[in-house]
């Protein structure tokens, strides 16, 4: 007889994005609950858990439709915290490991808790040679971004790696919430690559 895993407390922050594994994520934080929680994770050395919302807006407010989110999120780890002026933080994060909502309540102050089981991380397979282009495409984008001082992602840069590609492309294009969302949920990391790789060629960006 199988025991059923156990599911983490993990306390959940929906936003209007989604984060990818290893992404990096940039947060302007004023909202009480949100202070108290990167408070803790500093604290603890914990993280929390990025939803991306379908229904509601990110800050709390009285007349605000009951807030909806995915079923499916993604660990953010605190890396930097700056605080521009009193009550408000600028919190840089990095995406973690995928998690699953398994049941879900909110607290007195708004913050939700998530019941979560951990999504296994994607497999490291190396692009296959007929996804090349998309590779080498993302270290082009990169190396003209990085020209004009720009660096959207952390270090170490896994061009041998097919989810990591992915996920890099996923967060470049103009690709619509929804999209993204299916594509991080995607337990196949080869198909997630071949699906971007799909709409490179469609747009033009690649040959």
């Amino acid at each position: 007889m199988s025991v059923a895993p156990a599911l983490e407390a993990l306390p959940l922050f929906p936003l209007q994005a989604v984060l990818f594994p290893d992404g990096l994520l940039g947060l302007k934080v004023f909202e009480a609950r949100y202070l108290d929680l990167v408070a803790r994770c500093l604290r603890d050395r914990t993280s929390f858990g990025v939803v991306a919302l379908t229904r509601g807006s990110e800050v709390r407010r009285a007349d605000q439709p009951d807030v909806a989110f995915e079923p499916v999120g993604t660990r953010a780890e605190v890396l930097e915290v700056d605080s521009v002026q009193t009550g408000i933080l600028q919190v840089r994060c990095r995406g973690g490991a995928r998690f699953e909502v398994k049941s879900r309540h909110q607290q007195d102050d708004g913050l939700w808790i998530a019941g979560a089981e951990p999504i296994v991380d994607d497999e490291p397979l190396a692009p296959t040679p007929a996804l090349a282009g998309a590779v080498r495409g993302l270290a082009d984008a990169m190396a003209a971004l990085e020209v004009q001082n720009t660096r959207p992602f952390l270090p170490p840069h896994r061009f041998d790696h097919a989810g990591w590609v992915a996920n890099r492309w996923c967060e470049l294009l103009p690709i619509p919430l929804v999209a993204k969302q299916k594509l991080m949920e995607l337990r196949d990391p080869m198909m997630r690559l071949e699906l971007v790789d799909d709409f490179l060629r469609q747009k033009g960006v690649l040959p």
